[in-house]
């Protein structure tokens, strides 16, 4: 591959943005933006206030605010 297909290479990938279908794809640039989005979604809808994150995979992680950090030091 010379240095013109890496660029253009390069430039495909930082162009990609996510699509619905990226929930299905293997690869790992679509597994990454899939994940990416799950997170910005659960903050947007969810807020910080007692929140709980739904992991792709299905399983519920509990936020802990900054009061939790505090008691547990």
């Amino acid at each position: 591959m010379d240095s013109k297909e890496s660029k253009k290479d390069s430039l495909d990938i930082a162009g990609r943005i996510y699509d619905v279908s990226d929930y299905k794809r293997k690869d790992t640039l679509s597994s990454g933006l899939a994940k990416t989005h799950e997170q910005v979604s659960d903050t947007y809808t969810e807020g910080e206030m007692q929140s709980v994150v739904d992991d792709v995979d299905g399983k519920n992680i509990e936020i802990k605010g900054e009061e939790a950090e505090e008691e547990s030091q």
